[in-house]
């Protein structure tokens, strides 16, 4: 566990538990995962950088660097960017840990 992450859900009063268990699903999805802080927000790796958090005023960012991996056929997930997408989460009830878990795993090879 990276201090700064720790750091960053911490002082997050709205969203520490969201945070914190998104945090805990990557760590329990993905043999191997590391974190950093870049950006000003916490990143998670495996061979490479694959999801970043990001606290708003009223939800929490799960972005995604390489999103034509990952499987959306209810289209959840949103941007217009290349590459990156994200969905907002609002709270720990939001969490759909099933779909956020294969995510993980197709984002992470």
């Amino acid at each position: 566990m990276h201090p700064q992450v720790t750091d960053y859900i911490n002082t997050s009063e709205k969203h520490k538990e969201t945070l914190e268990a998104l945090r805990q699903l990557v760590h329990n999805t993905v043999p191997g995962v590391t974190e950093e802080f870049k950006w000003s927000r916490p990143v998670f790796r495996a061979n490479k950088d694959f999801v970043y958090l990001k606290t708003a005023k009223t939800y929490v960012t799960l972005g995604f660097f390489q999103a034509e991996k990952l499987n959306d056929p209810n289209n959840l997930l949103e941007g217009t960017g290349k590459d990156m997408r994200h969905i907002k989460i609002k709270n720990v009830q939001d969490i759909d840990r099933e779909l956020l878990r294969e995510w993980f795993r197709a984002a992470s090879v």
